[in-house]
């Protein structure tokens, strides 16, 4: 039931703002539900799950500052998460030959199969709190906020 009624003689920019803050709000509902899942199935963090995602990617592994890009988070932010990864077998750093300052990091083969059992969890659990959404219009609204990303990048440009 909505809270309240679409005012005609109300700016558009109250409707937009509400937009956004129910956006937010579902947001951080979703990751909170998703934090909690993961800490009580597999004992982890959504940063870990969200690392082990990236580097899911990127077969031959990726530098610390690619993954801290890809990830949109400082370096800093990423190597404790890397360091327990690695104490927890779940990745490995391996040189690059070329500079010997850098490292890959990848996932191991135990990496690789820990991170398919979370991410077969994570996406049931999106699945069931999207439910109430059809594929087609889960696919509109993806669109749409596709759209408006790539609107914001290009004004930030």
């Amino acid at each position: 039931m909505p809270e309240h009624a679409l005012d005609p003689l109300e700016p558009a920019s109250k409707e937009r703002l509400r937009l956004w803050l129910r956006l937010l709000k579902a947001s951080r509902s979703i990751e909170a539900t998703l934090r909690e899942n993961l800490r009580q199935e597999f004992a982890t963090t959504l940063p870990r799950f969200d690392v082990m995602a990236a580097l899911s990617r990127y077969e031959t592994g990726l530098k610390m500052s690619a993954l801290s890009s890809v990830l949109k988070v400082s370096n800093g932010n990423v190597t404790g998460i890397v360091d327990r990864l690695a104490e927890d077998g779940f990745l490995v750093r391996v040189a690059v030959p070329s500079d010997r300052r850098a490292a890959l990091v990848r996932l191991t083969r135990r990496g690789e199969e820990e991170f398919a059992r979370q991410a077969q969890a994570h996406e049931t659990w999106i699945d069931e709190m999207l439910d109430s959404f059809s594929a087609s219009e889960a696919f509109d609204i993806g669109l749409r906020l596709e759209t408006l990303e790539t609107q914001i990048t290009e004004k930030e440009m």
